[in-house]
């Protein structure tokens, strides 16, 4: 049985989380001690104070990562609200296509990427978009997450598929693995290029992006936390450029973008 979290080691814990990776956790202290307990019991504590402080000290990659997984929720799925998805394919792809008609080239972030699905859903929309002529532009999709673990799921490309998925698309980008599972196929997967990034780390890509997804990110994030995130997304976003955050998601009223759609933002 694990002791009850004290005041001070709990403060320690959100104090570090908060600080190395933005996450508040405040408010969530049952949540802490909910999730947390079997883990705790798993690594052969009987309390939390021996466990934050060789967190501290150890700060093992491993171990964070693990807590991160059980005090956040790494779920998504595809065509997760699709009205991104259509401004995507109806205003975003087109204007796109006349900006870089000569070089070819898209630079799209997923940013908190999960499991995957989103990036290669963004995959989808741009090779039906741009059709035969899909060949011929570099559409390669930066999908960034800080899991390890979602990470390599989203590596895989092995799904269930939702009802949702166009039955052209079922065909022509999943190939049947078994029961439900479908593998994504090639020309999808070699679009998108996984990485591991903290949100809290400065942006410094070698390009500026055309279009930045960060959908169900910011709500593990204090105010402070989401304007300062939301200014380096700022910079990272070239003149014309995009934001799209989840319909559950703000930006304050003094953000830097201009907002163009429910929850879709612009860099004039």
């Amino acid at each position: 049985m694990i002791q009850p979290i004290s005041d001070n080691d709990f403060q320690r814990l959100v104090n570090f989380i908060k600080a190395e990776y933005g996450i508040t956790l405040a408010e969530k202290r049952q949540l802490v001690t909910s999730r947390l307990s079997s883990m705790l019991s798993d690594q052969g504590y009987t309390n939390f104070s021996d466990f934050v402080t060789n967190l501290l000290k150890e700060k093992n990659p491993q171990k964070i990562e693990q807590l991160l997984n059980r005090l956040t929720t790494n779920y998504t799925f595809f065509m997760r609200e699709t009205e991104h998805f259509e401004f995507f394919s109806k205003v975003v792809l087109p204007d796109l296509v006349r900006k870089h008609q000569s070089k070819k080239v898209m630079a799209i972030w997923s940013a908190g990427c999960s499991s995957g699905e989103e990036p290669y859903n963004l995959s989808m929309y741009i090779k039906d978009f741009l059709g035969p002529q899909a060949g011929l532009w570099d559409t390669r999709i930066l999908a960034t997450d800080i899991s390890q673990k979602a990470l390599a799921t989203a590596k895989k490309g092995i799904y269930e598929l939702p009802d949702t998925i166009p039955d052209s698309w079922r065909k022509r980008y999943f190939k049947k693995v078994e029961g439900n599972h479908y593998a994504v196929s090639p020309e999808i997967r070699n679009n998108v290029i996984f990485q591991t990034f903290n949100l809290m780390d400065p942006i410094r890509f070698r390009v500026k992006f055309d279009v930045i997804f960060c959908r169900n990110v910011m709500i593990y994030f204090d105010q402070p936390t989401k304007d300062a995130l939301v200014r380096r997304f700022y910079d990272a976003t070239v003149p014309g450029g995009y934001l799209m955050i989840s319909h559950s998601e703000n930006l304050s009223k003094d953000a830097p973008y201009v907002t163009v759609a429910p929850s879709t933002f612009q860099k004039k």
